[in-house]
């Protein structure tokens, strides 16, 4: 049964102090007693009017409700109305923050608790020591701030500040990304503010490939322990890690395929290259049943056969580039270069790799072999 509403009305008032006031209302609010006085019946009798109708209106609960937090819900209403929100909407939101706020870790402290969970679920070395020194960089800026306070005008200044590539800021932006999402499932923070940091804008550049030529001077001018680093950069298209980690107990001869461990590929996928035949007769000379592809100073002679070929101006990842447009070009197939590269989806090998090397040029770089099976020299003659 609801509480009683009892009708509010004017009384008579006198008091030698204040012989102005001639009239009291009587009234509840917040639970309070309230009394507003008047000086003359029809201000009263108005007032009455209107604290009644609200009693009428919201009932007793209502009427008691205080006027600043009416006018404050209200105003709330209006703000909230543009996004679609209610005031329960906006509490809860607001809430979950505190909490989160409550429960937050440092920024430091979030770094160290993602680099180890990602080292128990397996990911790469690399990997890792990816999230180590780009989230390091984060932890350094924001140290001991908590997760839950950092906002995305925080990062999106940070991330503009730093002095590297724009592809370089956007893979700062994907592992923040990645940081607060794992924030977010520990209770750390409410939301995810890097994610509406803005990108920064990256310009395709074609890639830089070696000519023909340069390709086959580069594989003359390579002391044989570094010709099968190079050869199997150019014509299997291994990433450069991938080469170093490669052991020659790896490469299949009878079934002309190189495998690429999960461990050892960059997307931790397993997968076979195909051995082309020019490849297989660079590797069978110096051919061995185990140890690693990639010799002992690897660095400077690989500079030396450079220098040695005339290759002043080396492309950034040459090797992998040049397999990437010269077996496109050739075998015309997105697809299988694609499968190759060890890419996830054809259409990103098409958009970079389309229409670099004309047909010619790439039968011509698909039957660089060695001397002693083929004439280079006639190769070079095209220089």
């Amino acid at each position: 049964m609801g509480m009683r509403q009892r009708k509010i009305r004017v009384r008579r008032y006198s008091d030698s102090n204040r012989p102005h006031l001639k009239f009291v209302v009587n009234y509840r609010e917040a639970g309070k007693r309230k009394r507003s006085f008047f000086e003359k019946e029809a201000h009263a009798k108005s007032f009455v009017t209107l604290k009644n109708a609200e009693l009428h209106r919201n009932g007793v609960e209502g009427a008691e409700f205080p006027t600043s937090l009416r006018v404050m819900a209200q105003n709330a209403v209006e703000l909230l109305k543009p996004f679609g929100k209610t005031i329960m909407d906006a509490a809860q939101y607001y809430a979950a923050h505190l909490k989160a706020s409550a429960k937050s870790c440092t920024a430091v402290q979030l770094v160290k608790e993602i680099v180890a969970a990602k080292k128990a679920d397996g990911a790469s070395l690399r990997h890792v020591s990816d999230l180590r020194i780009r989230l390091g960089n984060f932890a350094d800026k924001f140290g001991g701030a908590p997760v839950a306070t950092i906002t995305s005008a925080q990062i999106d200044d940070w991330l503009r500040s730093l002095s590297v590539a724009p592809i370089t800021r956007n893979q700062y932006r994907r592992l923040l990304i990645l940081a607060f999402n794992f924030a977010i499932q520990r209770g750390y923070a409410p939301s995810n503010p890097a994610t509406s940091a803005a990108k920064a804008k990256v310009v395709s550049k074609t890639p830089g490939i070696l000519t023909v030529a340069q390709a086959a001077r580069l594989l003359e001018s390579a002391t044989p322990d570094m010709q099968p680093y190079i050869a199997i950069g150019l014509f299997a298209g291994l990433r450069r890690a991938e080469i170093e980690r490669l052991d020659w107990s790896e490469i299949d001869f009878d079934e002309a395929l190189i495998k690429v461990a999960a461990e050892k590929s960059k997307t931790a996928q397993k997968r076979f290259v195909r051995m082309h035949p020019n490849l297989r007769e660079w590797l069978l000379p110096v051919r061995k049943h185990r140890g690693v592809i990639t010799q002992k100073d690897f660095n400077k002679h690989f500079i030396q056969a450079r220098e040695a070929a005339g290759i002043t101006k080396w492309p950034d990842n040459a090797l992998r580039h040049s397999f990437a447009s010269y077996h496109l070009a050739h075998f015309k197939n997105a697809a299988a270069t694609a499968l190759e590269l060890g890419h996830h989806d054809s259409r990103i090998t098409f958009a970079h790799y389309r229409e670099l090397v004309k047909p010619k040029e790439a039968q011509r770089f698909w039957n660089i072999r060695p001397a002693i099976t083929s004439n280079i020299v006639q190769l070079g003659a095209a220089r």
